[in-house]
């Protein structure tokens, strides 16, 4: 098992969360309340925040669970919310589970700054 890790970053309007180990229903927490509370922090529509995923090893239910619920607390905020680098298998099951359709999902690395 590989432990969730988040590391945040601000840059020219950007708040970037890079996300690693397992998104999984003992890890889903730690991610949710760090981005509720950046959304907090950040104001209404002043800058976007972007989930970089490329180095997410796993992710169940409980963590595209709280891809939605921290989505549409982004959304009643006015707070773009966009998911870069997610690996094949990522984008994967956000296609199976039609979530692809509803999430900002970023084909490739981080968006330019």
């Amino acid at each position: 098992m590989d432990p969730l890790h988040l590391t945040t970053s601000r840059r020219n309007g950007t708040v970037t969360v890079t996300v690693s180990g397992e998104l999984d229903i003992a890890t889903t927490e730690l991610l949710r309340s760090h981005l509720l509370e950046l959304l907090q922090e950040t104001g209404r529509g002043h800058v976007a925040v972007v989930l970089e995923v490329s180095r997410l090893s796993f992710i169940d239910a409980a963590g595209l669970g709280v891809l939605v619920s921290v989505h549409n607390h982004a959304q009643r905020r006015r707070t773009p919310l966009r998911i870069a680098g997610a690996p094949p298998a990522v984008r994967r099951l956000l296609r199976i589970t039609g979530l692809d359709a509803h999430l900002h999902v970023i084909r490739g690395g981080c968006p330019p700054r």
